[in-house]
């Protein structure tokens, strides 16, 4: 299995993102993810920079991989221009680079006043996205009139030699067809062999798999819980809350129904090699292909330092 780091932009600003890049390629991490936010979960969070002037300046300190995890191409960004930005950073990257999609929260979409769809309408407004956006890398004039979107005349010039591959994150069984039928790969938060094996039975056959996982180094794992719930209460919201909360504030709220000890189920809290062993195990039994790890808190350099002294010699 290859594991990369993943990059919070909801909880880190640009700079400290790029060293945290830097720091990743040098304690052995195989690729990078990036989350694409408008806004933060929370403000305790405090950051969520335009993810792609951060993806650009990962070209110039990296050498490593980039998966957007996830981008929403319907709402907030027309597919027309993630078409271009993708394309660029495929550009920048020299091909290694994999856009990552979803369907979406409302946190994030319904800045400019359009209505938060339903499911069934984003998974089909995705669909058509993603359309859109493989004709644009084509590399001629297109002229699209569908039911979610109007392109016309138009051409993305800057391009890389291959098209970037669209990996489709999903949950349930809707987004995960959904993920098999048009994605070139599928990805997931979560060790579910279910997830997987419904992905490679429904047209996904041996594409790849990324997921991802939360950690919190910190010197005692009752330190790590209270860094994951200080920054991250949000990840103990259960159902369909995080697609459908319209503010941070709204995050806010309803994590006050989050207990600190249920940071110790979504994250790896402390600095136990063997805790985030365990933790990689899941997903690689999961059947996944790729796992990135991200971290809250302060002491990132603790958690390079740990995976390349003692997590990474492990693996291999």
């Amino acid at each position: 299995m290859k594991v990369g780091f993943a990059l919070a932009s909801e909880e880190y600003g640009p700079a400290e993102l790029l060293a945290q890049a830097r720091a990743a390629e040098q304690a052995g991490f195989a690729a990078l993810w990036i989350s694409d936010h408008y806004h933060p979960w929370n403000d305790a969070q405090g950051q969520s920079a335009f993810v792609w002037s951060t993806i650009g300046a990962l070209s110039q300190v990296c050498s490593l991989p980039v998966t957007t995890a996830v981008t929403c191409p319907t709402t907030r960004i027309h597919p027309a221009v993630i078409a271009q930005a993708a394309a660029s950073s495929a550009v920048l990257h020299s091909g290694q680079f994999v856009l990552g999609v979803g369907s979406g929260e409302a946190l994030n979409e319904h800045i400019l006043g359009d209505p938060w769809p339903q499911l069934d309408l984003r998974l089909e407004m995705l669909a058509e996205a993603v359309e859109v956006m493989r004709e644009l890398w084509k590399g001629h004039f297109v002229n699209h009139y569908g039911e979610h979107y109007i392109v016309q005349h138009a051409r993305v010039y800057t391009r890389p030699d291959t098209p970037p591959p669209i990996y489709v994150s999903g949950f349930g069984p809707k987004s995960i067809d959904l993920a098999a039928r048009i994605g070139d790969g599928y990805i997931s938060t979560r060790p579910d062999p279910d997830a997987v094996r419904r992905f490679r039975d429904n047209g996904g056959g041996d594409k790849p798999c990324q997921a991802g996982f939360k950690a919190a180094y910190a010197d005692s794992e009752d330190e790590g819980m209270r860094l994951a719930y200080d920054k991250w209460p949000n990840s103990g919201l259960p159902g369909e809350l995080s697609q459908v909360l319209a503010s941070p504030r709204h995050f806010e709220q309803a994590a006050q129904l989050v207990r600190p000890e249920m940071m110790r189920e979504a994250f790896v809290c402390g600095n136990s090699p063997d805790a985030h062993l365990e933790m990689i195990d899941r997903y690689a039994r999961a059947g996944f292909d790729e796992l990135y790890v991200a971290n809250t808190g302060p002491h990132w350099q603790g958690l390079f330092d740990l995976y390349q002294r003692e997590v990474f010699p492990r693996l291999r």
